[in-house]
């Protein structure tokens, strides 16, 4: 009669002595729990975001229609300064201005970018789920809060480093044009530095609120229109519709933040810039959270 003798050890057969067991995941801190790390999650989306032509050609229309309104900019500005010579009426316009009225001339194209940049936002999402893309995402990652990171971090630096790239390229663009009519703008002024590092945010602000509108409509043109209706109907609406209570809560819209933010002094009947900051903080914050919280309890 034979007997068998039992090993308690499991069998390492074929495995090296530096391989991790079963059950347990290889990675230092960065890993994600189950699926691969955030740092492979993050530059795996940075992958699906440069390679894809909607992306580029979103972002190459950001920096046109930058350039092209700052050169409009300074050429109207440059008109404007030539008549304000001969008509009394223009001057008084210049001059309740007041500071440096040509520092502007170089993000006077912040309203395009931010539609094009949020509506970048909303693609980057809804268009996972409109291609059915999202199941192969969600699969690569079960968490999912992962991947939506890694699309928000992609969006966010790019949509801030596009801005802040035009924002400059239109102000070299502007200098010349103004030196034609004698004005003066100085890009390297505290007050321009200031207009192009805040105006960079809020773009990257408005494409994080896009991003979370894709996600929670999971719909690319529903969730255009949601960020055209915030941004650029209801600051209207809210203009139109009489009462006090339209009026104030106008201050409140993420679209009019930006003001205050950029101004040198403080406007009467706006917020104070510390004030905006947490508005718009809580524009993005709250729409992010919600969206994430959603997108982990839905089904792809």
């Amino acid at each position: 009669m034979s007997s068998t003798i039992v090993d308690p050890t499991p069998s390492r057969r074929g495995a090296h002595a530096g391989d991790p067991l079963p059950g347990k995941l290889s990675g230092n801190g960065t890993s994600t729990g189950p699926g691969p790390s955030f740092l492979r999650v993050l530059n795996s989306e940075f992958i699906k975001f440069r390679t894809l032509l909607s992306t580029l050609i979103l972002l190459g229309s950001t920096v046109i229609v930058m350039v092209g309104f700052g050169a409009l900019s300074a050429w109207g500005t440059g008109q404007f300064s030539e008549a304000a010579t001969r008509d009394p009426q223009a001057a008084a316009r210049i001059a309740a201005q007041g500071g440096d009225f040509v520092v502007a001339v170089p993000t006077s194209g912040i309203a395009f970018a931010q539609l094009i940049l949020g509506s970048l936002g909303v693609l980057l999402m809804s268009s996972e789920f409109t291609t059915g893309m999202a199941r192969s995402t969600f699969a690569a990652v079960p968490r999912r809060i992962p991947a939506f990171a890694a699309k928000l971090v992609v969006v966010v630096l790019t949509s801030f480093l596009v801005t802040a790239a035009s924002t400059l390229a239109a102000g070299f663009v502007s200098v010349p044009i103004l030196d034609n009519y004698g004005l003066d703008l100085d890009l390297a002024s505290s007050q321009s530095v200031k207009l192009l590092i805040v105006n960079s945010i809020y773009v990257a602000a408005v494409a994080a609120i896009g991003m979370a509108l894709g996600t929670l409509i999971r719909n690319s043109a529903g969730g255009i229109m949601s960020l055209v209706g915030l941004f650029f109907v209801a600051p209207i609406a809210f203009q139109l519709i009489p009462g006090d209570f339209f009026v104030e809560a106008r201050k409140y819209l993420p679209g009019n933040t930006v003001d205050p933010l950029t101004a040198l002094d403080h406007v009467p009947d706006t917020l104070e810039a510390w004030q905006a900051g947490l508005v718009l903080g809580a524009w993005v914050v709250l729409p992010v959270l919600l969206a994430g919280f959603l997108l982990k309890k839905r089904d792809v």
